[in-house]
């Protein structure tokens, strides 16, 4: 009977094989998923060398043989971590990734500096509910609203929201005209736009075949037209000295910078590097 460490071993290896960036981390995570434990019982598992079941090496190696067809992890087991909530994911909306957790935290800490004791803020484009969700859970005081244009995609994001007992006024629509009754009435506003420059298809599988068109492209050949109708929104949306927050592609940290600068919409317009040292976020204050 083979032991679970040379299963996820094998595994990972396969993984690599198949051009899967992260074979180590997505074998331990297959592997934790297949056997319905945490990832540190799984770790202990592997030290001991404890056997892997006739069961659970089956289905753990055909979750190994689809995820080396390179359909995502996420769809594969149905969860996606970010900043310590647990989100349902799946066909029909964007995978929030680790670099969006610093977009979320750059809105926490902008509602956090508004001085309200209710701060207002406002997700456009929230997919999965990830960016809402983080702001309700870690600024409990905060009114929090979203939306979200994809049927499929609100539909996750009002699963996410009713399982994790988060307030969210979450609602189904086009980010760039929502929210007519809370014109000039939010602190922040933050957005994760579609922003990849049209005709520029992803490299990895796992975005170009599955995430949702929908959620990629920015409707222009730099990328920038949806996020910048989203940005006008947001001007209209926020209070004066309110705080937008968009993420971009790490080929537009001056490009977008640049096109709000000429709006003149907003001032003091910063861009932030994400943990790997790439332009990623945009942050603008609303002009009086």
């Amino acid at each position: 009977m083979s032991t679970l460490y040379d299963a996820v071993r094998t595994a990972a290896a396969t993984l690599a094989a198949a051009g899967v960036a992260s074979p180590d981390a997505d074998a331990l995570e297959l592997a934790s998923f297949a056997l319905g434990v945490e990832p540190a019982a799984i770790r202990r598992a592997m030290v001991l060398r404890d056997p892997l079941a006739a069961g659970a090496a089956q289905r753990f190696g055909e979750l190994v043989g689809e995820r080396a067809l390179r359909i995502p992890l996420q769809h594969l087991t149905g969860r996606a971590y970010f900043r310590g909530l647990t989100l349902a994911v799946g066909p029909g909306v964007f995978i929030p990734r680790p670099e969006t957790e610093m977009v979320a935290g750059l809105a926490i800490d902008a509602a956090r500096a508004c001085g309200a004791t209710e701060p207002v803020v406002v997700d456009l484009c929230t997919g999965s509910g990830a960016i809402a969700l983080a702001v309700a859970d870690e600024l409990p005081a905060a009114q929090v609203y979203a939306v979200e244009k994809s049927e499929f995609a609100h539909a996750w994001a009002a699963r996410n929201a009713a399982a994790l007992g988060l307030a969210l006024d979450l609602r189904l629509g086009d980010a760039t005209t929502a929210f007519g009754d809370l014109l000039g009435a939010a602190d922040v506003v933050v957005s994760n736009p579609p922003y990849i420059p049209l005709g520029q298809v992803p490299i990895d599988p796992e975005v170009a075949d599955h995430d949702p068109q929908i959620a990629l492209y920015g409707g222009s050949a730099d990328g920038l037209a949806i996020p910048l109708a989203v940005a006008a929104r947001g001007a209209l949306l926020l209070k004066p000295g309110g705080v937008l927050v968009m993420e971009h592609a790490d080929a537009q940290g001056e490009s977008l910078p640049r096109a709000l600068a000429a709006t003149g919409s907003w001032h003091e317009i910063a861009d932030h590097l994400d943990l790997a040292g790439r332009p990623r976020a945009t942050t603008a204050r609303r002009a009086d």
